[in-house]
């Protein structure tokens, strides 16, 4: 889906300004908590509010002061190309001022919302000031094949150089100073550019193309490019690449449009079906595989639209197939739908600060989320106005077939999970549903076609441990309690591995209503292994306001203690608790103290050298209670 702007506002005098915003550009107006009285989301920090929104894509307009904006994403800002659009508008609604986003429509943007409010659009950008028009930004419909040199152009033709547009249908090039300094190449053919020139392809041509299963990417690469440079078009002419929906996951066809930088779309064999009258080249047995008389043709065609004509009839190789259609307008939308995706993201413990921008971006570009309904709740803002699907804790194999089949339809959805989603959650039964298939209650054929993306997130052992200090630092293990989905037994033997090996455990799913007794086993296996007083952590809620952390000794160690939101972290028998700085640190050394020694030893003359000695359990001789204090 398009990502739709987001109207920030900080204060009740700046509502109805933002209101009115909002209503212009069909946007959410996101508020500051106690602050506004009507929002459909609130936050109750605004810098990172906004930071949060601008990592993930999402343009800002800020009823606002334009400092509080700059503060907000000045650590994030790196490629001016991918920055997203950040506009302040004057409490008052008198001024409106793009600050960020000029190559992303950010001028664009602000004009829309000073037309909106009768106000004035601040553009400072040099091009757009004085000639009226950015050269590295063309409207849609347009491609400069050679960005590069777009600064440079825009450079000269600041500098009082003229330009000369060769070829017809840019209008939005004229009123340009004219001259022989420049060459600007408005054609949908190959241009041989130099420093001078700028080659701007109006998007006229759409691709259709059909392979074999599995058919060698340069293979349907070499085709294609053949059959361009027959009907001497460019390929920054190319507005799409178009084929039956039954080749979706085709490593081929996706490597053909990622390599071009445009979409994939996809079309049913009745759509292609639609375009049999207009086909070149017809068959019957094409038709009796896959239900249309033409996949190249046809998909060129339906994307092309009913003024498109055929240009390169179907070619074939060994495994693949193309054709071409042009035309006679730039094409500004697309038709059939996209390949599904479903992208399965962890959100870490929840809050905003330890979400990726990778999942927030995910999160904003997807047109439905899924998930437990805590876990979309925790996204506060960021899900504020889409779509959602909420399922009960117990219901993953449907929330994750759910999500799938929905992607299978051609959206774009995220699923939801808390922490990592590769670490006890979503991700692992995403992919074992996609690999049962239909037969053994898997997932639909449309379904194993879609586009899966998982995203890191913070796990709850690393937010234990972060909070802890540093009980990671060696070997350690993860095991689930959780006797629902694995056997007891394995549980066990998988305990009594990890004690006798001398890891550090994370104890995930320690405790549930009914089930009391596994964790009190767990703890009476690792005493067999390693100190009564082995530090342990209780770990609950983390990064939420009602977060807990507690230290126990091993020994001491009680079930009625630990609820479903702790994360149980037992340290190996070399862990330690120290009072450091301004509280307990929880960590395990690696063994730097030993090897420390052996190289005092080994450069000593006539024998050992003494080193540091080991440092004993507790360093400050108190019992652990007490350093826990």
């Amino acid at each position: 889906m398009a990502v739709k702007p987001v109207v920030v506002v900080l204060t009740r005098s700046a509502e109805p300004v933002a209101h009115r915003v909002a209503q212009a550009l069909g946007a959410q107006v996101h508020g500051r908590e106690g602050r506004v009285d009507v929002a459909d989301a609130v936050f109750p920090d605004a810098l990172a509010h906004v930071r949060d929104l601008f990592a993930a894509g999402v343009p800002v307009v800020g009823v606002c002061a334009s400092g509080i904006l700059i503060r907000a994403v000045a650590p994030l800002l790196a490629d001016k190309r991918a920055e997203p659009p950040v506009v302040a508008v004057s409490d008052d609604g008198a001024v409106v001022v793009p600050l960020l986003g000029g190559h992303r429509g950010a001028n664009r943007l602000a004009r829309d919302v000073a037309a909106a409010l009768g106000a004035v659009a601040a553009v400072t950008t040099a091009g757009e000031v004085a000639l009226g028009v950015a050269l590295d930004a063309p409207p849609a419909g347009w491609r400069l094949a050679n960005p590069d040199d777009g600064k440079g152009a825009m450079a000269a033709l600041l500098a009082g150089r003229g330009a000369r547009v060769l070829g017809a249908g840019a209008d939005w090039l004229a009123g340009l100073p004219e001259g022989d300094a420049l060459r600007l190449h408005c054609t949908t053919a190959p241009v041989v550019t130099g420093p001078a020139d700028l080659h701007f392809a109006p998007l006229c041509v759409t691709l259709g193309v059909g392979c074999a299963r599995g058919c060698a990417p340069e293979d349907l690469a070499k085709l294609v490019a053949g059959a361009l440079a027959e009907a001497g078009l460019s390929a920054a002419a190319v507005q799409s690449v178009s084929t039956l929906d039954l080749k979706a996951d085709e490593p081929a066809v996706i490597a053909l449009a990622r390599d071009l930088d445009v979409p994939l779309r996809l079309f049913t064999a009745a759509e292609l079906e639609a375009e049999a009258g207009r086909l070149a080249t017809p068959s019957e047995v094409v038709f009796a595989e896959v239900g249309c008389h033409g996949v190249a043709e046809g998909a060129a065609l339906a994307q092309g639209g009913a003024d498109a004509a055929l240009v390169v009839a179907k070619r074939k190789s060994a495994n693949a197939t193309c054709a071409i259609a042009l035309s006679p307008a730039p094409l500004t939308s697309l038709r059939g739908r996209a390949r599904g995706r479903l992208s399965v993201v962890g959100i870490g413990p929840g809050q905003a600060a330890w979400r990726t921008p990778e999942v927030s971006r995910l999160v904003v570009e997807a047109d439905e989320l899924v998930g437990y309904g805590l876990y979309i709740d925790l996204l506060g803002p960021l899900a504020a106005g889409k779509p959602r699907a909420d399922f009960p804790l117990g219901g993953e194999e449907h929330r994750c077939r759910y999500a799938l089949e929905r992607a299978a339809e051609g959206r774009n959805v995220a699923l939801v999970c808390s922490g990592d989603a590769g670490i006890y959650a979503m991700a692992a039964l995403v992919f074992e549903l996609l690999d049962r298939g239909p037969a053994a209650h898997g997932v639909s054929d449309a379904a194993r076609r879609v586009e899966v993306v998982c995203s890191p997130g913070v796990s709850a052992l690393q937010a234990a441990a972060a909070r802890a200090g540093a009980p990671l630092g060696h070997d350690f293990c993860a095991i689930s309690l959780s006797d629902l989905l694995t056997p007891r037994a394995d549980i066990l033997r998988r305990l009594r591995a990890a004690a006798e090996g001398d890891f550090v455990v994370a104890f995930y799913n320690p405790v549930s209503a009914r089930r009391r007794s596994l964790l009190a086993e767990a703890r009476d296996i690792l005493l067999a292994h390693r100190p009564a007083d082995t530090p342990v952590l209780l770990a609950s809620s983390l990064g939420r306001p009602e977060e807990n952390l507690r230290y126990r000794r091993l020994a001491d160690l009680a079930v009625d203690e630990v609820d479903m939101l702790t994360v149980v972290l037992v340290g190996s028998s070399q862990s330690r608790l120290a009072r450091l700085g301004e509280g307990p640190r929880m960590y395990t050394p690696r063994g730097y103290a030993r090897k420390i020694d052996g190289d005092l030893a080994d450069g000593a003359e006539g024998g050992s050298a003494p080193g540091p000695a080991a440092l004993p359990r507790d360093i400050f001789g108190q019992k652990m209670e007490e350093a826990a204090r």
